[in-house]
């Protein structure tokens, strides 16, 4: 079996016990998912986020829908979390979300392991498809996390008023 390794970090102006607050809440989970993935919890609320919950839902590639189980086997508020598949399209997923403070910052990390079923035929998969989507939807993610908690305030500074060129 062929395990792939996708990680991503960046960060976030806000305190970790914030940040962490959002990811606390499995229903952000559709927040920050691309929509044309349809996501959709199917577990009812309330969702807690514990060691041992476990979350159903769906997503679609196409229009083929998909049953997603996940189980939380680690959770450590406000610095981590493991979420692991127990049933979906991958023969392995183990994603490990981690948070630290930086200064006034956060810092999140998402390192996922995961690998694909049908042996060459999965890997020749991974090459040609599942890679990008993965690396996709996470861009996405990170673009819709750092929207969230950005403020008006955070203009960069090529548009502050103060650091306009000047004609003279």
């Amino acid at each position: 079996m062929k395990v792939y390794v996708l990680k991503r970090e960046q960060s976030i102006p806000r305190p970790v016990d914030e940040v962490f607050g959002f990811f606390r809440n499995p229903g952000n989970l559709a927040v920050i998912t691309p929509k044309s993935l349809g996501f959709k919890i199917l577990t009812p609320p309330p969702h807690e986020m514990k060691a041992g919950a476990i979350i159903d839902y769906i997503i679609r590639l196409g229009i083929i829908p998909i049953h997603w189980r996940t189980m939380i086997t680690d959770y450590l508020p406000p610095y981590s979390f493991v979420d692991e598949q127990l049933k979906g399209p991958y023969t392995f997923w183990h994603h490990r979300h981690t948070f630290f403070a930086r200064g006034d910052a956060t810092n999140i990390i998402d390192e996922v392991h995961y690998a694909l079923p049908f042996g060459i035929l999965g890997r020749l998969a991974h090459f040609l498809l599942v890679r990008r989507q993965l690396e996709s939807i996470f861009n996405y993610r990170a673009e819709t996390i750092s929207r969230i908690f950005s403020t008006s305030c955070n203009l960069s500074e090529s548009k502050r008023p103060d650091n306009r060129k000047r004609n003279l």
